[in-house]
């Protein structure tokens, strides 16, 4: 077994460090540390090894923040009723105010701020512009707490004369580093809606809001700009009420007994077994080696995708000489837990892992090995896997899915929720049997109106959306466990969402740093205990006295019940199925 535990960016010219932290399950006979990566030929120099019991690092503190002021906006002269006071050009470009732009909020920022005084119809006119970085500019750098999730909102719109479509991007300068807040793609002269998020975790010297993107050349308008913290709590309050509306059901059981016993007044108890909400994870061939592990995802998962057992270089690394033992461990594990599984992925673009010997055929070749790829797999596994984040006509059984990442935050253009409809779209007028739109949810400081705005829109097409790669990242656990709270709730309660996938939940296994749910050692942190306890939260549970119709009625989430009934001389238990649906459900049990 290969543990890649720490990697690094090295060039000729200075020393970097390196590193990281690995874990070894069992009793092996024999650990070998080495490294690799520098291209053939290339030499390695190494000042100092070091390997050493890792420090075990104590839990971290909720985040003290005083005067959070939810919702108010840290722009000054937002509105413009004192002229560009506060503003300056960054760059050589001129600011000047004009009005005739939108009096209302944004959507996404009215979804956050509720009712709120109109805006003043003025906007900051960027004319002059050499740069796409230059724009109207505020230093904000006491004005920002750290740890505090920021929404960003606002109108804007470019002028007469782009030959195309135009990127406008809110933007905050962090010191030395670019923090991308939001951005629109503007292709006509209309006002755009711009709406994104940021959160900042290390003490900043200088924090400067801007506005930019337009090619040089290209006049930019700017109104109504609002930078404010969100109310996490507050939301999830709303979330819980229309939770009991999408989520849950009438239930009616109605009870028969064969003999001549009287059944009002019998007392009994409803217990909900499993929500039949699908929610997974990712798992890969070195956990399953890992007791602790496995114990842990068959307790609260339901669903599985393999990290990397099922893509093409894993599974055929050379040409001829194929690899599936890993993933017909993986699928062995899954089928005796029950656990359905998500195919993922048969082709996958990223150039840097596409197998050498593929980057070497010609296009007849190609062709050729791109369908024994899929006729090989697909032939292999017919009927093993639930989904395909894509497939073809081989394994009728699947659920075909398209799956994008940075569709959910609105920080990219390229898979905006507009830019996903028109590929998706584009794909069904070629026969594309699309059955369902995969999220990819890789998503930093979620802001949950801009990951509901971004589903309702997804929603218009009328198919199933999962989110399929689901991580949150913070150094603070208990920030991470509300980032994963949001994300949750939010898919939750949507309509449109059939599932939740996460891209893994243990330590050392996450593509992401600061992201797991559980330590190396198999210890749950804030997250993994908000996890729990939203898992908990959904089950449905109730008790009382059968009726004189022989009847007890109660609210439920959808999934498996155990319902037990006693009487003076038994107790039985009997099960029941709760679907997806609008009207009272009826369920006849015969004791």
């Amino acid at each position: 077994m290969v543990v890649f535990f720490c990697s690094v960016q090295a060039t000729d010219k200075d020393w970097v460090q390196m590193h990281g932290k690995f874990l070894i399950i069992g009793s092996p006979s024999r650990v070998v540390v080495y490294l690799e990566g520098p291209p053939p030929g290339t030499d390695i120099l190494l000042n100092s090894l070091v390997l050493k019991h890792a420090e075990k690092i104590p839990p971290s503190p909720p985040p003290v923040i005083e005067n959070a002021a939810f919702g108010v906006n840290i722009i000054a002269n937002s509105n413009l009723n004192d002229g560009t006071n506060g503003w300056f050009p960054l760059g050589n470009c001129t600011l000047t105010v004009g009005t005739g732009s939108p009096h209302i909020l944004p959507p996404m920022a009215s979804d956050s701020l509720g009712p709120h005084e109109p805006l003043s119809g003025s906007y900051i006119l960027v004319t002059n512009r050499t740069q796409t970085w230059m724009g109207p500019a505020q230093m904000i750098t006491d004005k920002v707490k750290l740890y505090l999730t920021y929404q960003v909102s606002a109108w804007v719109r470019i002028g007469p004369g782009a030959t195309c479509p135009q990127n406008i991007n809110i933007a905050l300068g962090v010191d030395s580093q670019w923090v991308n807040g939001g951005q629109a793609e503007v292709n006509d002269d209309r006002w755009h809606e711009i709406g994104g998020s940021f959160r900042i975790e290390k003490q900043p010297d200088k924090v400067m809001g801007y506005v930019q993107g337009p090619a040089p050349g290209v006049d930019m308008m700017v109104a109504g700009l609002q930078i404010f913290p969100v109310d996490r709590q507050t939301r999830f309050r709303h979330l819980k009420k229309l939770t009991d509306k999408i989520r849950k059901r009438d239930v009616t059981l109605k009870f028969s007994v064969s003999d001549s016993g009287s059944l009002p007044g019998t007392f009994l108890r409803v217990r909900q077994t499993q929500n039949s909400f699908p929610c997974g994870s990712c798992m890969m061939r070195t956990n399953i080696d890992n007791e602790d592990f496995v114990d842990f995802f068959a307790k609260n998962f339901n669903w599985a995708v393999f990290g990397n057992e099922l893509k093409w270089y894993w599974t055929e690394p050379q040409q001829g000489n194929f690899n599936y033992r890993d993933a017909d461990e993986l699928l062995n594990l899954c089928t005796s837990r029950n656990i359905a599984v998500l195919g993922h992925c048969i082709f996958w673009e990223v150039e840097n892992i596409v197998q050498s010997w593929i980057r070497a055929l010609n296009k007849t070749d190609l062709m050729t090995a791109v369908q024994n790829r899929l006729t090989g797999l697909l032939t292999r596994y017919k009927g093993k896997f639930k989904h395909y984040d894509t497939a073809n006509k081989l394994d009728s059984s699947a659920t075909l899915f398209v799956n994008d990442y940075h569709v959910e935050d609105g920080c990219d253009t390229r898979s905006s929720p507009e830019k996903y409809i028109e590929h998706i779209l584009d794909l069904q007028e070629q026969g594309a049997p699309v059955g369902g739109i995969g999220v990819q949810g890789h998503i930093d400081s979620p802001v949950g109106p801009i990951v509901c705005s971004a589903l309702d829109n997804l929603g218009i097409l009328g198919l199933p959306i999962w989110f399929t790669e689901l991580d949150v990242s913070s150094n603070n656990e208990h920030v991470r466990a509300d980032d994963l709270e949001v994300m949750l709730r939010e898919a939750f309660v949507h309509p449109a969402v059939d599932g939740v996938m996460l891209w893994g939940f243990w330590e050392l296994f996450m593509s992401r740093d600061n992201s797991h749910l559980v330590n190396a050692e198999g210890d749950l942190n804030e997250a993994g205990r908000r996890y729990l306890a939203l898992k908990q939260e959904w089950l449905s549970h109730a008790h009382g006295d059968i009726d004189d119709q022989g009847q007890f009625g109660f609210r439920g989430f959808q999934g498996t019940y155990e319902v037990e009934v006693v009487t003076l001389s038994k107790k039985v238990s009997k099960t029941f199925f709760v679907d997806k649906g609008e009207e009272p459900l009826v369920v006849s049990i015969n004791l």
